[in-house]
C-alpha cells in the first residue's frame, strides 16, 4: 500500500489528507484547532519568527506537522509522497526557509538589512529532511508562490474556483485570519491581503473555535433565528431557536445539547443578526446584559462582535482599494467566488449585506478549501507541479500592499467610525467624495448563491475526521533577578504562562498571543524577563 499525505497550513491551523496513491481516494482526514506558534495572525507569526529566530518557529511548527499526520492512521513508513500548500510565510517555516524578505519589504529595506530575496518557485523535495517523520527519500510536493504575499494559497483559490478562466470581471477571496484577494478584469490581476484579524477563524473570540463538530456555524432567520451547528460530519444542522430582541430560546432543535462553541461565520450571522433587529450600537450591544446568547451556554459579547466587525471593515477595505486601483465601479463588478472554511459555512446574502462582499455581487460562488484541495490535486498528480509554476509566470499581478496604501487607509478609518461609532452610511460616502473615491453603493437585489460544496473539506475519507486540540509546545527559561513575585503570570490574558516551584517559566506556545502582548515582559517589576530568551522544551 502506497500513501500520499496532503496538507493546507493555515494561519489559524493545519488540515491534511491521507490519500490512497493506488487509487487516489482520501482515506483519513485530521485537523488542529488552533495554530502552534504564538500569536494570533500572520504578522504575530512573523514577528516572533524575526525576533526568536526561524529555527525555533520551524521545530515548533514541525511538531504539530508530526502530530497531525501520525493521527491520519497509516503506516507513515508506507507514504511515498507528500503535498503542501498555504501562504508564503507558512511554507517557508515549514521548508526552513528564511523569513526576513517577507518581514521588510522594499528594495531599500532589503539592502538596508543585508536581506536576500528567497526563491519561493515550485519543487520536490525531500519531506523527511525537513523533519516530517517520513522515510528517507519521500517526496515533498511544493507549489510556487506568484511573488512576495501573494503566496500558493493565493494561487490555490484562483486555480481552483475558475477566476483565471473567467472573462467577466470577477473577485476571489479566501477569507481567514490574512485574507488573500483578487480581482480580475480583462487580462489584468490585482491582489492584495488583508490582516482581517482571527475572528474570522472564530479566535480570540471567548466561545470561539475553528469550523469543526459542535461549532455554531450559523443562524437562519425565519422571524426568529435559528442556530445551525456542524453536526459529526461538519454538515450545519438544526439547532435552537431564539428571539433576540425577547432574550429567550423559542424551540429546541436535533442539535440541542451539542454546541461547543462558535466559529467565524457564526460571528458574522451574530453581527448581521445584532444588526437586524437593532441591537447594535456605538460599538455596544444592547441587550440588558451587553451578551447575544445561543444554545448551550454559547454568547456573543460586545467585544466578540467588535472583533468580527474590524475584520468585516478590514476585508471591505482591502475590496474597495483593489476596485479603486483597477478603476472600476462597483456596478462592474457581478461575480464574487469564496474560498476557505468561513467563505463556505457562511451565509453569502447575510454576509454580502454586512460588507463581506462587495454589494453589487449578483453571482456568489462557495468553493470550500482550495488550498487543501489544490494540494490533493498534486498528490494524485504530480505533473500539475510544472502546469502551476507555468500559470505563476503567467500572471500579470499587481500587488497592494494594504499596508502602505492610502486608499485603504481611507477606506478602513470609515469602517471603524461606522462600526463603533455610528457613523451613517451617508456620512461614509460624503467622507469618501472628498477624497475623490466613489461612493459603497447599498447591496440590492437577491444574488443568486451557488454552493459548489456542502463543507469546506468536501471529502474526509471512509475513516472520518480527526480533531488535534493537544498540539503546540512549550517555551521554558529562568531569568536571573526574578523574585518569583508571580505578577507576569497574573497579567498573562490567555493563562499561557505559568511558574513552577523551580522558579523557572513555562509558556504553552498554543495559547500565548505572543508579540502582540508581551504583557509578562512588560509588567515585569525587576525588569528581568526577557521572552526572546525563552527557549522549546
Amino acid at each position: 500500500m502506497a500513501y500520499g499525505i496532503s496538507m493546507d497550513i493555515g494561519t489559524s491551523g493545519t488540515r491534511a489528507h491521507a490519500v490512497d496513491l493506488a487509487d487516489g481516494k482520501i482515506v483519513s482526514t485530521a485537523m488542529t484547532t488552533c495554530h502552534p506558534l504564538p500569536g494570533a495572525n500572520i504578522m504575530d507569526h512573523l514577528t516572533f519568527c524575526i525576533r526568536v529566530g526561524s529555527g525555533l518557529a520551524h521545530d515548533i511548527l514541525m511538531d504539530t506537522v508530526n502530530k497531525v499526520i501520525r493521527s491520519l492512521g497509516v503506516d507513515l513508513k508506507q507514504v511515498e509522497r507528500v503535498a503542501i500548500c498555504g501562504n508564503p510565510i507558512q511554507l517557508s517555516l515549514f521548508q526552513g526557509i528564511p523569513v526576513d524578505d517577507l518581514a521588510f519589504a522594499g528594495e531599500n529595506a532589503h539592502k538596508a538589512r543585508n536581506i536576500q530575496a528567497q526563491k519561493r518557485n515550485a519543487g520536490v523535495f525531500d519531506a523527511a529532511a525537513v523533519g516530517m517523520d517520513v522515510k528517507d527519500g519521500t517526496e515533498l510536493l511544493v507549489p510556487p508562490a506568484i511573488r512576495h504575499e501573494i503566496g500558493a494559497d493565493a494561487l490555490a483559490m484562483m486555480y481552483k474556483s475558475g477566476f483565471l478562466d473567467q472573462k467577466e470581471n470577477c473577485m476571489v477571496t479566501d477569507y481567514g485570519t490574512n485574507a488573500e484577494m483578487a480581482l480580475k478584469v480583462g487580462d489584468d490581476i490585482y491582489t492584495g491581503s488583508a490582516a482581517a484579524g482571527p475572528a474570522m477563524e472564530g479566535q480570540s473570540i471567548l466561545h470561539g473555535m475553528l469550523a469543526a463538530p459542535g461549532a455554531i456555524s450559523d443562524l437562519e432567520y425565519n422571524f426568529r433565528w435559528r442556530c445551525k451547528v456542524l453536526d459529526d460530519d461538519m454538515v450545519a444542522c438544526d439547532g435552537d431557536e431564539y428571539d433576540f430582541g425577547l432574550e429567550m430560546c423559542t424551540d429546541e432543535g436535533p442539535m440541542h445539547g451539542k454546541a461547543k462553541g462558535i466559529t467565524g461565520t457564526g460571528v458574522v450571522a451574530a453581527v448581521a443578526a445584532a444588526m437586524s433587529s437593532r441591537l447594535w450600537k456605538k460599538g455596544k450591544l444592547t441587550t440588558s446584559d451587553g451578551k447575544l446568547h445561543m444554545q448551550d451556554g454559547i454568547f456573543v459579547d460586545s467585544k466578540d462582535i467588535s472583533e468580527a466587525c474590524k475584520a468585516i471593515g478590514a476585508m471591505r477595505a482591502g475590496h474597495f482599494a483593489l476596485v479603486e486601483h483597477a478603476g472600476i465601479s462597483f456596478d462592474n463588478l457581478d461575480i464574487m467566488y469564496m474560498a476557505g472554511a468561513s467563505g463556505t459555512y457562511v451565509d453569502a446574502v447575510k454576509a454580502r449585506e454586512i460588507g463581506l462582499l462587495p454589494p453589487t455581487c449578483s453571482r456568489i460562488y462557495q468553493i470550500g478549501n482550495t488550498s487543501l484541495s489544490m494540494a490533493t490535486d498534486l498528490l494524485r498528480n504530480p505533473e500539475l507541479l510544472d502546469e502551476l509554476q507555468g500559470i505563476a509566470d503567467m500572471i500579470r499581478a499587481n500587488h497592494i500592499m494594504f499596508a502602505s496604501d492610502k486608499v485603504f487607509e481611507k477606506i478602513y478609518i470609515q469602517e471603524l467610525a461606522y462600526w463603533d461609532e455610528g457613523m451613517t452610511m451617508e456620512m461614509y460616502n460624503s467622507n469618501l467624495a472628498l477624497d475623490g473615491i466613489q461612493p459603497l453603493p447599498k447591496p440590492r437585489g437577491h444574488p443568486t448563491v451557488h454552493r459548489i460544496v456542502e463543507r469546506d473539506i468536501p471529502d474526509l475519507g471512509e475513516r472520518g475526521l480527526v480533531m488535534l486540540d493537544d498540539i503546540g509546545t512549550r517555551l521554558v527559561g529562568s531569568f536571573d533577578g526574578c523574585t518569583s513575585c508571580g505578577r507576569c503570570v497574573r497579567e498573562c490574558p490567555e493563562k499561557a504562562l505559568s511558574m513552577p516551584s523551580d522558579g523557572s517559566f513555562s509558556i504553552e506556545t498554543k495559547k500565548c498571543l505572543g508579540t502582540a502582548c508581551y504583557r509578562c515582559q512588560l509588567h515585569c517589576p525587576e525588569k528581568v524577563f526577557k521572552y526572546d530568551l525563552l527557549t522549546m522544551e
